[in-house]
């Protein structure tokens, strides 16, 4: 079995008079370790699949299962603990807390739950030097610039090494040399991790990068060529 099952995925929104299939029978499967580029134009869904493969939003109808289990039979509590502890999510605008530090932001995946545990803060220490911060562990975020924020949120979204890491627009509002820099982190890190990764992106130069390239074309992944 795959780590991630999705099967015969849909999701449809009504309005008055009709109607809108934006997800249609997709499909796809991946396992720890794997990457994923998810690319196509404005509009075609592809916001809509990562809330649905991140929890925060129900499918109409299909399956999601990551490591044998669907999140969507559980309570709302339970969902959101599943959250925590088996996805990471990493956003174009980075959603760090301006007044914590870079380590403490870093920590806040493992304060929902509980607390900061020692073998937590190395963990989060560790990363944050994979990612080149450790110089920084202090800093607020308005004292770094928008890759080091980026990196903060790569670093944030592995802290708990989940099980799958989603990244939407992960480079979008950085400049081609750190947009390059994310990019590799992006491919290297989770990796390391062993991680699922799935990038959804514009940015042809970062698809090309991943092992695996899909285009959401009419609410199915089509393989690009």
């Amino acid at each position: 079995m795959s780590d991630l099952s999705v099967k015969q995925l849909s999701k449809t929104y009504s309005n008055t008079s009709e109607q809108i299939a934006v997800l249609d029978g997709l499909c796809l499967e991946m396992n720890r370790g794997e990457n994923l580029a998810v690319i196509g134009p404005s509009g075609s869904g592809k916001s809509t699949l990562l809330q649905i493969l991140g929890v925060l939003d129900p499918p109409s109808s299909g399956t999601v299962e990551l490591e044998g289990k669907n999140p969507f039979l559980l309570s709302e509590n339970q969902q959101a603990k599943f959250r925590n502890q088996h996805i990471g999510f990493i956003f174009q605008d980075h959603h760090l807390l301006p007044q914590w530090n870079v380590l403490e932001n870093t920590l806040l995946p493992s304060l929902a739950f509980g607390k900061a545990t020692p073998e937590l803060q190395k963990r989060a220490r560790d990363l944050l030097d994979r990612v080149g911060l450790s110089p920084r562990l202090g800093h607020l975020p308005s004292q770094l610039s928008g890759g080091e924020r980026e990196r903060v949120a790569v670093a944030r979204a592995l802290l708990l090494n989940p099980t799958l890491v989603l990244a939407d627009e992960p480079t979008g509002n950085l400049d081609s040399d750190n947009a390059q820099k994310i990019g590799r982190l992006l491919l290297e890190v989770p990796k390391e991790q062993n991680t699922i990764l799935i990038v959804v992106t514009h940015s042809l130069e970062l698809a090309r990068s991943m092992s695996m390239c899909r285009e959401l074309r009419r609410g199915k992944l089509v393989e690009v060529t």
